[in-house]
């Protein structure tokens, strides 16, 4: 592996030293592979540590690089395709559905999101928990509101435990002819509770995306799910399978 100088560009060393870097990702490193310590990485970029911890910082920013507890560094997977933009239509908890149960409550919920469900903004509603993960890490984690008015029948279930209350709650929803669903995004901060299931920062950049489902006329469900923005891409129509490389070409000097 040879020795690379950096020479002087117009924009910030650090940046064009994460242009070097994620070059090198591509052509040298594995998926989950430890990069070299700091001090050599350094050595052979010939820059100052506070320079390519700058650096670092920013392909973890993109989600190039992961920062695992003793462990290292180590070159990230690649992002999950998350579909905001299919016909298809399907009930949460539907087979091929890769979140996962944590629990189920009952409670009040915010005031927004009883706006939308019109339900009084007093009056409990189902609120089912749900995480995501992808190559063992989180990807993302969802609340799912529910008006008892879309369950009637959930009573007359003998589920006390919060998983199994959480799968009565969807199966009874799939009783219901879904008539259509609706998705918005938006890029948001990580609040503390999602940081810590998200095992980020708090104000670490997420993707919040929240869709309607409609049913009998009206609005039966709404999951608001943030995702790691470092760690998926949003994927438009059915197939979402186009990618391009983004990374900026290397400027010739």
């Amino acid at each position: 592996m040879g020795t690379t100088q950096l020479e002087s560009v117009p924009e910030p060393k650090y940046w064009h030293l994460k242009t070097v870097l994620s070059e090198a990702l591509d052509s040298e490193f594995s998926v989950g592979e430890i990069l070299p310590n700091e001090r050599d990485l350094a050595a052979r970029f010939g820059v100052a540590r506070a320079t390519l911890r700058q650096a670092l910082e920013q392909l973890e920013l993109e989600g190039r690089l992961q920062r695992r507890r003793g462990v290292g560094t180590t070159v990230a997977p690649p992002r999950v395709g998350v579909a905001v933009g299919t016909e298809q239509h399907v009930w949460p908890g539907t087979p091929g559905d890769d979140w996962q149960l944590a629990d189920c409550t009952l409670a009040a919920p915010p005031a927004a999101v009883a706006d939308v469900l019109e339900t009084g903004r007093d009056e409990p509603v189902h609120i089912v928990r749900r995480s995501r993960m992808t190559h063992g890490q989180p990807l993302a984690a969802e609340l799912l509101y529910i008006p008892r008015s879309s369950v009637p029948d959930l009573s007359a279930i003998d589920a006390p435990a919060p998983v199994a209350r959480a799968r009565a709650v969807l199966r009874e929803l799939e009783r219901l002819e879904l008539e259509g669903q609706d998705r918005s995004v938006e890029l948001g901060s990580a609040r503390a509770d999602d940081a810590k299931e998200l095992d980020r920062l708090p104000g670490a950049p997420v993707l919040l995306v929240t869709t309607r489902f409609v049913a009998e006329g009206r609005t039966v469900a709404l999951s608001l799910a943030t995702y790691r923005a470092d760690t998926c891409r949003l994927t438009f129509g059915d197939s979402g399978g186009v990618e391009i490389d983004h990374t900026p070409e290397r400027r010739a000097s």
